[in-house]
């Protein structure tokens, strides 16, 4: 079977997941600004960013889960989308019961780690941050791993679809994460996990 990685598409949001649930395993598909867009495979140094993230949260908000196994999230007001963060945050069985693809309200943030592809500052700097945004999620971590930052976005203005704050680190630099994460990242380690 041959994927495109991406198709402009006017496709309604139903049958994208008619398409999307019989996908093989080895496929990952979003739906975001009216694309069909193939999620690329993670490499080894990005899943231990994202375990090393699960941890920190774990150890100062054990009352956290930061779901990594490509939870679907309905990001309805970003043209009906459909998108699978690196990690979502929330509460610890949150989304018990739920299907294939979640609402957003309750996730505290989306967590997305930057592949090194062609693809990435479109998807990731752009389209990933409004579309939390505008599905009103109250902060976006992204792991910059071609910039070497870290940036955290803040207060979500789902009728614009931007957040309004954005504050960017270098690896090294200590960051906190607002309420309602309030959890603090040493991002020393992060420069073991680059090219």
């Amino acid at each position: 079977m041959t994927v495109m990685a991406e198709h402009t598409s006017h496709m309604l949001v139903e049958e994208f997941e008619q398409i999307a649930s019989t996908q093989p395993e080895t496929v990952t598909l979003e739906f975001i600004d009216g694309r069909i867009e193939e999620k690329p495979v993670p490499d080894g140094d990005h899943e231990e960013i994202i375990r090393w993230l699960q941890e920190r949260c774990m150890q100062q908000r054990p009352d956290l889960w930061l779901y990594a196994s490509g939870r679907g999230l309905k990001v309805e007001a970003y043209r009906n989308g459909r998108a699978r963060p690196d990690g979502v945050l929330a509460l610890k069985a949150h989304f018990a019961g739920h299907g294939e693809w979640s609402d957003p309200e309750g996730v505290l943030m989306a967590v997305e780690v930057t592949s090194y592809d062609g693809d990435t500052e479109r998807r990731d700097r752009k389209e990933k941050p409004a579309a939390y945004a505008a599905a009103g999620i109250p902060v976006h971590l992204l792991v910059d791993r071609d910039a070497g930052t870290v940036v955290v976005y803040t207060n979500p203005d789902p009728e614009r679809g931007y957040y309004a704050d954005t504050h960017r680190v270098p690896f090294g630099e200590e960051v906190t994460l607002p309420d309602p994460v309030n959890v603090t990242l040493d991002t020393g380690i992060l420069k073991n996990y680059v090219r």
